[in-house]
């Protein structure tokens, strides 16, 4: 049954091209519906060819038991249901016991957003005229800026390299996890960026050969938790109300850019998003 789990992550990250992040929710989930199969339901003595559609059902009881989200529980269905489908494609079982699982209908809430007054003093925050030529806080200042300005997710803007900015063209080359590239206008995000690189990033770089973008303080590539615990210090210090998260940068670029007139596919586009569906929400506030 490990075996079976492993080939199927292992899929996931070398046919799929799914993100580290979405791969570590993808053996939460499935780790726990083995534990359970192992421990709580009917013994599968041969594997998960034993799975059956009573097997599957009893699991999504256990999960509503232990009062798990509905968005977590679909996620998790999610999981299982992408799994089994895996396993049937590939001949390791024979029938699908997840086919006709059904996840609980999950309410979209209306992505939450910053208003460009408060945008304006979480960008202030970082501001001392005493510190200005401080690296980490040109650093810093280039990244909210231009999070603002492109609506780049967080993994796409610590993966950027130096060579992804056009400064004379104002606009950064921005790839996907599936490999699609975006060439986006940073607008007045590339003059804190210019500041960064001729001042700021010189101070941090640590080995000449090193091409991130964005560094930490060891002169290594940001990561993710970093960013996250930046932009929630500075949240903080500008006494913002809202729980301040990078993502709600990138939810305020689309509704700010829509709300100055510019039309659907535009936004899908800068955004990177598959289907507008997706985009319409920031439509709908």
């Amino acid at each position: 049954m490990k075996q079976a789990l492993s080939d199927f992550l292992k899929h996931l990250a070398q046919e799929q091209n799914y993100a580290q992040n979405t791969l570590a929710a993808y053996r939460n989930d499935l780790d726990q519906l083995s534990r359970f199969c192992s421990a709580e339901a009917q013994p599968l003595v041969h594997g998960w060819a034993d799975a059956t559609p009573q097997t599957i059902e009893q699991y999504v009881d256990h999960l509503y038991k232990r009062a798990y989200a509905p968005s977590t529980i679909a996620r998790k269905v999610a999981a299982t249901k992408s799994f089994f489908q895996y396993l049937t494609t590939r001949q390791v079982i024979a029938v699908d016991p997840a086919a006709n699982l059904n996840a609980p209908r999950v309410k979209k809430n209306a992505p939450q957003i910053l208003s460009p007054e408060e945008i304006a003093r979480l960008v202030g925050a970082i501001y001392d005229p005493a510190n200005d030529l401080n690296p980490r806080a040109l650093r810093d200042r280039a990244i909210l800026e231009v999070l603002y300005a492109t609506g780049m997710r967080v993994t796409e803007l610590v993966s950027l390299k130096v060579d992804a900015v056009d400064l004379p063209e104002r606009t950064i080359v921005c790839a996907n996890r599936a490999g699609q590239v975006r060439h986006i206008p940073m607008a007045a995000a590339a003059d804190s960026l210019v500041v960064y690189l001729e001042v700021g990033r010189p101070q941090l770089v640590k080995d000449p050969n090193e091409d991130t973008l964005f560094l930490n303080h060891r002169g290594q590539k940001l990561t993710r938790q970093g960013l996250w615990l930046i932009i929630k210090g500075y949240a903080e210090a500008a006494g913002l109300e809202a729980k301040v998260t990078p993502h709600m940068l990138r939810h305020s670029f689309a509704a700010h850019l829509l709300e100055d007139g510019a039309e659907l596919r535009e936004v899908q586009e800068r955004l990177g998003h598959a289907n507008i569906s997706t985009t319409q929400v920031y439509k709908q506030r």
